[in-house]
């Protein structure tokens, strides 16, 4: 069995960074995906999203033809020795997590096993809840195969923990590795390959069963949402004390070794692909066991209220907004990515629009997508300046390096109104409020 070869099913966020990332190990790696309009782009060398060097890491495995993208299922089982599952799992109405991507490409490689004889390891890094794994994936690929999980197929479940933005440097410097196996074969094999992969950088590995590390990527993620959410919490108390800095109240907190400084950052919420569903997800799965996950609702109340803090502080900054000009700086959920799902950007720019503000927004990454997400209903800037020109007051959305070199005088110069809303903490309080009128997340004294 060669583990060099491998599929990889999906070419979204996860799919496409670990493939390329495996191919510039020396891994033959054929990426799957059924859009093929991105199958074609990839191919071309041109990523579907951006993402830091990842498009030079593409051009690069293409050029050594360590790697190639395809429609055809059957075409990458076939010439693979080991499957991983990267589709989406996006949520339903209810929050619920949807799996007809993770049935369906389990059926496809189901159906592409029947006619294989080799032995196959299929491992899922889709995020999917408890038991789906060995429920839906072993059940529907031997359905599909006629073959028995654990002699002609081996299954594990392989969550990733990447970041969007830093995504090649994560899975390049993992800090762990969870393994869920079906039975040791299985993760002896997918241990073997990781030890190739990474050589004497290998990261600690947790083996474990299927259904704990299918918990063990939602109880991660929901932990991390929890603090931002416990931080933005605090940030509100300290807006209504004069004298207090949210800032200053995380690092003493972050000193705790038991807490740490990580995920302490105030600000206007989590977005983003992977908390908010898998939050929601969380506490779907934990309703559906009759159990309700109280903490787990609040950390996602407290984060979908966050997001119009920063409209309230630029209506006490400036009075009614309607007919405002507002200046929006950061669209993308986070840095280093164009990706705007749940972006927090979205229910400022709808609330400031309720308000009858003018908005007119700047992101170094993330423009074409806003286009696609709000139309002619908002203006685009074509660089900071441009965006800050002529504004009544400036909301800071997404903390980009390059806004952060920005200084008061620049506000002062360039607006109509210099008033600027810092949602992520970017900039010095004591500099910013002593030239012009400054409100900032988590900021004693601003607000009421």
């Amino acid at each position: 069995m060669d583990l060099n070869r491998v599929s990889v099913f999906g070419l979204g966020y996860v799919g496409l960074t670990f493939s390329v990332c495996l191919a510039s190990k020396g891994f033959n790696v054929i990426g799957v995906d059924v859009d093929e309009s991105k199958v074609n782009s990839i191919n071309l060398g041109e990523p579907p999203f951006y993402e830091p060097d990842l498009k030079d890491l593409l051009s690069d495995v293409l050029s050594k033809k360590l790697f190639y993208a395809t429609t055809s299922h059957s075409e990458a089982v076939l010439n693979s020795s080991v499957s991983f599952i990267c589709v989406g799992t996006p949520s339903k109405p209810d929050g619920s997590i949807d799996l007809k991507y993770v049935e369906h490409v389990s059926s496809d490689i189901g159906l592409a096993l029947k006619g294989k004889d080799e032995y196959h390891l299929i491992v899922v890094r889709s995020t999917v809840t408890p038991g789906t794994t060995r429920n839906l994936v072993r059940s529907v690929v031997e359905k599909y195969s006629g073959k028995i999980c654990g002699v002609d197929f081996g299954l594990c479940m392989n969550p990733e923990f990447l970041r969007e933005g830093s995504a090649i440097n994560d899975i390049f410097n993992s800090d762990r590795i969870v393994i869920g196996e079906f039975d040791s074969k299985s993760g002896d094999l997918l241990k073997k390959l990781y030890v190739e992969f990474y050589g004497d950088n290998l990261p600690p590995i947790l083996r474990t069963s299927l259904e704990n590390a299918e918990l063990i990527k939602y109880a991660n993620n929901a932990f991390l949402a929890m603090k931002i959410s416990f931080i933005n919490e605090v940030a509100n108390i300290c807006e209504k004390i004069d004298g207090t800095d949210v800032t200053i109240i995380a690092k003493g907190l972050g000193l705790d070794h038991r807490i740490n400084h990580r995920f302490l950052n105030a600000g206007l919420g989590w977005g983003g692909s992977c908390f908010p569903k898998d939050v929601k997800a969380l506490i779907s799965f934990a309703r559906k066991l009759d159990y309700d996950p109280v903490l787990l609702r609040a950390v996602n109340k407290v984060n979908e209220l966050q997001p119009y803090r920063a409209v309230e502080m630029a209506k006490k900054l400036i009075g009614d907004l309607r007919d405002k000009r507002i200046a929006i700086l950061g669209l993308s959920f986070k840095p280093g990515t164009d990706d705007m799902r749940n972006a927090v950007s979205i229910k400022i720019i709808n609330r400031l629009i309720e308000e009858g503000a003018i908005v007119i927004a700047y992101d170094p990454a993330a423009m074409d997508n806003a286009k696609r997400i709000f139309g002619d209903s908002i203006e685009y800037a074509s660089s900071i300046l441009d965006c800050l020109k002529d504004a009544d007051c400036t909301i800071l959305v997404t903390e980009w390096s390059e806004f952060r070199d920005l200084t008061p005088e620049d506000f002062i110069k360039h607006m109509r109104i210099p008033a600027v809303v810092d949602g992520r903490r970017i900039f010095h309080p004591k500099e910013f409020s002593s030239k012009l009128k400054f409100a900032a997340i988590g900021l004693g004294g601003f607000v009421d």
